[in-house]
């Protein structure tokens, strides 16, 4: 039972990490929480499902599609929601409520356009399940998406340490006036941020509605991968896969051994336990103002 938890856990905190990486991108450059990034997750999740009624596609194409329409969303969103304010040197705060204005505008515009339904996705994994040691089981749908999102962190992982513009990705982190005296183009830059931020939401969008279903509201899901990233760190990736596990694993235990009713309270509970005691998560750097 314990095993079989445990590993339950793990494959949901997988897709918890995908999720986790894109408000840890945004932040680690611009500062702020993206919190329409669930809508971008929740839109992906739409595309794959279009792909897939409309022209059959399979498992490849449905994350591949979704993907690259869920990056290139975020980039609009971007340069439509941010842009402006970017230049005009606007507080954090401004950016943070633009995006939970986007957030909103995105949900009721699937709910004026496609409707309140819930879909489903096709069964692209079968109902078999692997058999581990000590009697746990692991299904071949939760099996995928934990090894996609470990192949993805680390290909991203990849991209920031052996590309130039990984490398300045990273010193855009570190000093983004710095980063724009050596000839970096910012704008350029922070498109290829929020680009990733889509990529692995389309990813997380495709598995959510595999594993769940797909309807407007289903970006709220992940309210638990902004938690976290907070367990982890805000702004820091190994912190987001690290939390992304540990929340998973957490909440499944939860359900299991407690209440599934009480595992929204144990959440947000320590969100706000973390928050107090830990401000700057496991990985987390102490964001101290420079002059």
């Amino acid at each position: 039972m314990f095993l079989q938890t445990l590993v339950t856990g793990l494959s949901i905190g997988g897709i918890y990490a995908l999720m986790a990486v894109g408000y840890s991108l945004v932040f680690s450059v611009l500062n702020f929480s993206n919190f329409a990034h669930g809508a971008v997750i929740m839109l992906g999740a739409y595309m794959g499902l279009g792909l897939v009624s409309k022209l059959h596609a399979g498992l490849g194409l449905v994350v591949a599609g979704s993907m690259m329409g869920a990056g290139l969303l975020a980039v609009a969103n971007e340069k439509l929601a941010y842009s402006l304010l970017r230049h005009r040197k606007a507080p954090s705060l401004y950016l943070m409520i633009s995006a939970m204005g986007c957030a909103v505008f995105l949900e009721n515009l699937v709910y004026a356009t496609i409707g309140s339904r819930f879909y489903a996705y096709p069964e692209f994994f079968s109902r078999q399940t692997v058999p581990l040691f000590g009697g746990a089981t692991v299904s071949l749908l939760d099996l995928g998406a934990f090894a996609l999102s470990l192949v993805s962190i680390g290909g991203l992982h990849l991209f920031l340490t052996r590309t130039r513009t990984g490398v300045a990705i990273r010193a855009g982190v570190s000093d983004m006036t710095m980063c724009s005296l050596m000839g970096v183009n910012l704008d350029r830059l922070i498109s290829v941020v929020f680009l990733l931020a889509g990529l692995f939401g389309g990813i997380a969008g495709v598995f959510l509605g595999i594993k769940y279903l797909v309807y407007p509201t289903m970006g709220w899901v992940t309210n638990k991968a902004y938690i976290a990233a907070v367990i982890g760190g805000l702004g820091s990736l190994p912190g987001a896969l690290v939390g992304g596990l540990v929340l998973g694993v957490l909440e499944t235990f939860v359900s299991t051994y407690v209440s599934s009713v009480m595992r929204d309270v144990f959440s947000f509970g320590l969100l706000i336990a973390l928050l107090v005691c830990l401000p700057n998560g496991l990985f987390g750097r102490d964001a101290s103002e420079k002059v």
